[in-house]
């Protein structure tokens, strides 16, 4: 039983560590549904495993990146508003996910511990794979970082600057979408968003740049994962969901703590 909780506690403590930089990157550009977007598509991913019979977190992971790619492409292509490309693409990538599954022979799948994840059921290889992933993404964080921090600014001041404003955000949408499709193992497809989001919108409410929101948002997710296994451990409660839970209380004492500020 200690393995199992020191496992679900590095797990989160490396989602948290990955989603505080890039959460607020994600709430300061307003991407907030972008995350929920790639969290729906990776139902077309659980398909397209089942079918070629591969790892879900590869196929997972190639559903996500695609889907931003193709997001891209049709923001640059069409000069369509974000947010409607954003719901099309949402429900279509959702849609398409239930009806090929709904295809599909063989045992049953359990879709609601894909969509809801289970903190405690972490193996050691799935704490390989999240901290590959973890140390990838921080890394090219670390390399970008003020370029990617000038794009949400200002991206026609950045642009002037002579940053590539596509190219960054191009990466900043593959490195949600690689976190999305990893963590989904985690916490689930429909709670990995609010890991993204809740501790960064916390952290916003508390600091003044975006160096002290990320580090800010990183102690929110610690915080939330600790007391959210916590809780689990106590009263016998889901683990994702009580992180998440407890993410959402984390957010609402930020809101209390600047009001009396």
């Amino acid at each position: 039983m200690t393995d199992i909780l020191l496992n679900a506690l590095a797990a989160g403590l490396i989602l948290a560590l990955v989603c505080g930089p890039l959460g607020t990157l994600v709430t300061w550009q307003r991407m907030a549904y972008f995350g929920d977007t790639l969290a729906h598509s990776a139902l077309l991913g659980l398909a397209l495993g089942l079918s070629w019979q591969i790892r879900l977190e590869w196929a997972v992971l190639l559903a996500c990146t695609g889907i931003a790619v193709l997001l891209f492409a049709l923001q640059l292509w069409r000069d369509t508003a974000l947010d409607s490309l954003l719901g099309i693409l949402s429900h279509t990538s959702l849609a398409l996910g239930l009806v090929a599954l709904s295809f599909m022979d063989g045992p049953a799948f359990d879709l609601n511990s894909f969509l809801f994840g289970d903190l405690l059921a972490v193996m050691p290889e799935d704490l390989r794979l999240l901290a590959g992933i973890a140390t990838v993404v921080l890394l090219l964080l670390g390399c970008y970082w003020r370029g990617l921090v000038a794009v949400i600014a200002h991206a026609e001041l950045a642009a002037v600057e002579g940053r590539n404003v596509n190219a960054l955000r191009l990466l900043l949408m593959l490195l949600i979408a690689a976190t999305v499709a990893v963590a989904m193992k985690v916490v689930g497809v429909l709670l990995i968003t609010a890991m993204l989001i809740i501790p960064a919108s916390a952290a916003g409410r508390l600091s003044r740049s975006p160096e002290q929101c990320a580090v800010i948002a990183i102690l929110c997710g610690v915080a939330a994962v600790a007391s959210g296994l916590a809780a689990a451990w106590t009263w016998d409660s889901p683990g994702g969901p009580s992180v998440v839970l407890c993410a959402a209380l984390i957010f609402v004492a930020a809101q209390f703590s600047r009001g009396f500020r």
